[in-house]
């Protein structure tokens, strides 16, 4: 299998496929990792203080949404500009892997932050409301109720943000990151490379089925009404 790749990349370049797709992996799982770490928590205030939610607060839900929908609003690459000052207080550096998912991270979480409270407010209001009869607090409805019906389309939206952000990984070029999208960007449109440039996106393209495919099939393998069938 090396030695085909080799022939249909050329001699030598296999080692840096390999090295880039491996960037790509690390900077796409790490990213959505971190971003699902800061937009649960808000998703789930979003969805909790909400009018209609179960720990309504129209001040708490307000702030948090125009925060959400304002970093949600500007440009990546805008973004990526804006936020170098505080990458470089933060992890000590403007440029790389690292920088990057630093500014992957503040794009992404807003964006998870809205599909986590999408996917919870697909729960039935009857099964919270038999929880909130049974003299389950809040938290235990969160977390014990609400988050375990969702769980399928939990899984089906981290499908949608893995997807998304490894959409963004290509821009790495801008700071001096690696990846296959870089590998496409530099040989493709510098170097006038068509060859690296159209196997790096098929690799890329390869990914994101890999990832969506995997990712749907664990949502619905997760859903009680499709196991039961």
């Amino acid at each position: 299998m090396i030695e085909f790749f080799d022939k249909l990349a050329g001699s030598g370049m296999t080692q840096m496929y390999i090295a880039a797709i491996f960037t790509t992996v690390k900077i796409t799982l790490v990213s959505t990792f971190l971003a699902y770490l800061i937009g649960f928590p808000l998703g789930i205030i979003l969805y909790g203080t909400a009018s209609d939610g179960i720990f309504p607060h129209k001040t708490v839900n307000a702030v948090t949404g125009f925060i959400v929908n304002i970093l949600r609003s500007i440009p990546f690459v805008i973004l990526l500009v804006m936020t170098q000052p505080i990458a470089s207080v933060v992890i000590g550096t403007r440029l790389g892997d690292n920088a990057f998912i630093f500014h992957l991270v503040i794009a992404a979480s807003p964006f998870v932050a809205r599909m986590i409270e999408s996917s919870l407010k697909e729960v039935d209001a009857g099964v919270i409301e038999a929880a909130q009869s049974m003299g389950s607090n809040n938290f235990q409805i969160i977390t014990k109720v609400v988050i375990p019906e969702a769980k399928p389309s939990l899984i089906i939206g981290s499908a949608i943000a893995v997807t998304t952000i490894l959409g963004y990984t290509p821009m790495t070029y801008l700071i001096a990151g690696g990846g296959l999208g870089e590998m496409a960007v530099r040989y493709g449109l510098y170097k006038f490379d068509d060859k690296t440039m159209y196997i790096s996106s098929v690799l890329l393209i390869i990914l994101v089925q890999i990832l969506q495919e995997t990712l749907n099939h664990i949502a619905k393998s997760s859903d009680k009404r499709i196991r039961n069938k």
